[in-house]
């Protein structure tokens, strides 16, 4: 089968990059902070009066200050940084060291940095904030003895605050390419600090950063050894089984986590999700109401409860859950959207289309206007599809290549295949590698016989996206069904039945080609398994041709009403029955 249909589908259950996330750096560096400080003699810490009089009212130093403070202001920061590392050796006061190691990091400044930190935490040895610059500037160094020093000091004094001053440290290491090299420290850190579980679940964070799953789990692993009851520690283990693929130990870590914390809705909605991607739709279903029953305000875990009812095609529960969703300002857009497609499922486009003019939240606008053309297509109202498709265009000029796919689905479904592959091509000029262009331009090319096109495009594809199921698919199926070359056609649907080998259309594809290829056992049960999964008009086609062929006429008709019942101008169905039961008759 060429042609891939879309189903609705769950949001994303989750991203393993950090748990409850991490300050981040901007993208550009600020400007160092240079407002005045003041300097009086209340707030100079002196050792003796004498100090105090020399300090408090030297002009020298007052004129250093009023010099940066200038300087900084008009942008001088060379000449502020002078003036405050001056001011911060003379007069005992934290603040100006604070001030001269900012200007300096700013301008890039190791050697001032280091000057500027030592003398901010000779003033003030607990200070989180200079502590964070000495491992900084330690780690920008490469000084990883320095660096594990500065960090265990942030361990012993900050212990609440070690998670957040480790992430944000790494942010700003990203950026220099030495992201990997806190990880390395903290095992410094680690072997200093025995016993330490904080250190090791902090190394299992950067862990996913680094997209090292396999190190995350051992390091989180070491901190439940010593915490075992640890909650986050035992999220991000479920998290992390989650990642690979083994629900079931993610499933097993977080129901034991739930006997432990009852009261936490946080592992609860975790294993709901866990649930939802393991296709436990109804223990997912029993969390949710659980939940929901414990604090009826729960009002995401009623959203997510009312699009697993969806998933489960249980449109009444749905629509009670999205209706109930609707007295809720924050959530009526969602609602409305949801509400919009249930309707569609049941086939009333008047309903659904209502519910998609009533989305007004900016988020949601696009999605529910690109679901209402959808659905005009479908139905053959094109001008209206179209009008709205040009008012869509007009809001939103960034959205120009979905808008675009958008244009060239709605001439594909009038037929008019070689204005829509006019378009594709028009757009292939400016975006020669744009994926969605190729495989679009590749069905049009389809449809008007230019196969040369079609194998080009998703040849391209497979060669920049090789583990692409949907061209794989597409480019085996078209060799099969218009071409004798059956052999290649074979190899691109084995690869793409080794990525899915659960996907309906997939399968018809494959069973299709053993067909070509005469092997009707083969054919028929791979035909009947994509049946199964999906009564798709072009799977219902293949599936009753190969019963024709095999004999089984009666099993052949039966299928082929049940479909013609439903779709009687479906382009698959009536060239069936025009070529084998119109003939048969």
């Amino acid at each position: 089968m060429l042609i891939l249909k879309p189903i609705i589908r769950l949001p994303a259950v989750i991203t393993l990059v950090l748990l409850y996330g991490c300050a981040g750096s901007p993208e550009k560096p600020q400007q160092p902070d240079t407002s005045p400080v003041s300097v009086k003699p209340a707030d100079v810490k002196q050792k003796s009066k004498a100090k105090e009089a020399a300090t408090s009212i030297d002009p020298d130093v007052l004129f250093m200050l009023l010099t940066a403070e200038l300087a900084g202001q008009r942008g001088q920061y060379d000449i502020a940084l002078e003036g405050y590392m001056e001011a911060a050796k003379r007069v005992h006061d934290p603040r100006f060291a604070e001030r001269a190691a900012m200007i300096a990091m700013y301008l890039k400044d190791g050697g001032k940095l280091n000057e500027a930190v030592k003398i901010w935490l000779r003033q003030d040895a607990n200070n989180i904030t200079a502590r964070k610059f000495a491992a900084l500037a330690a780690l920008k160094a490469g000084d990883k003895a320095a660096a594990a020093s500065h960090i265990g000091s942030l361990l012993k004094n900050d212990p609440a605050g070690f998670e957040k001053s480790v992430l944000e440290l790494a942010t700003v290491l990203q950026k220099d390419n030495k992201a990997t090299l806190i990880f390395d420290v903290l095992d410094d850190v680690s072997s200093q600090n025995p016993g330490q579980a904080t250190v090791y679940f902090v190394q299992a964070l950067l862990a996913t950063q680094m997209n090292r799953p396999e190190l995350a789990e051992a390091k989180v692993g070491q901190a439940l050894r010593i915490q075992p009851d640890w909650d986050r520690a035992l999220m991000l283990q479920a998290q992390l089984a989650m990642y690979s693929g083994d629900f079931n130990k993610a499933k097993e870590v977080l129901k034991t986590a739930a006997l432990r914390f009852p009261e936490d809705n946080k592992i609860k909605k975790l294993l709901a999700q866990v649930l939802i991607k393991a296709k436990a739709y109804d223990e997912a279903v029993g969390i949710y109401q659980a939940i929901l029953k414990a604090n009826p305000k729960e009002n995401d875990s009623r959203m997510a409860l009312g699009l697993v009812y969806l998933q489960k095609d249980n449109l009444d529960d749905a629509e009670d859950v999205f209706t109930q969703l609707l007295k809720e300002p924050e959530w009526q857009a969602q609602a409305s959207y949801y509400l919009g497609k249930i309707a569609e499922q049941q086939n009333d486009v008047d309903g659904a289309l209502v519910w998609y003019d009533k989305v007004t939240d900016e988020r949601l606008v696009f999605e529910a206007g690109i679901s209402a053309i959808g659905l005009l297509g479908k139905d053959k109202q094109f001008a209206q599809a179209e009008a709205r498709l040009a008012s869509l265009a007009k809001k939103y000029p960034k959205q120009k290549l979905r808008l675009l796919l958008v244009q060239s689905e709605l001439l594909n479904q009038q037929q008019q295949y070689g204005k829509a592959f006019n378009i594709l091509t028009n757009a292939l000029t400016d975006l020669p590698d744009e994926k969605e262009l190729l495989y679009a331009r590749a069905l049009m090319a389809e449809h008007i016989g230019k196969l040369d096109v079609l194998e080009a495009d998703l040849k391209k594809i497979i060669s920049k996206y090789p583990d692409n199921a949907e061209a794989l698919n597409a480019l085996g199926y078209t060799l099969a069904d218009k071409t004798n070359r059956y052999q290649e056609a074979e190899g691109y649907l084995q690869r793409a039945l080794k990525l899915n080998p659960d996907e309906a259309v997939i399968l018809d594809s494959y069973g299709w080609l053993q067909f070509k290829l005469g092997n009707m056992a083969k054919a028929l049960d791979y035909l009947e398994r994509a049946y199964a999964k999906q009564q798709e008009n072009e799977i219902a086609a293949h599936l009753a041709e190969v019963l024709w062929a095999v004999n089984q006429k009666d099993k052949a008709k039966k299928i082929f009403k049940e479909a013609f019942k439903e779709s009687p101008d479906d382009h698959y169905l009536l060239e069936f029955k025009a070529r084998v039961l119109d003939k048969a008759e």
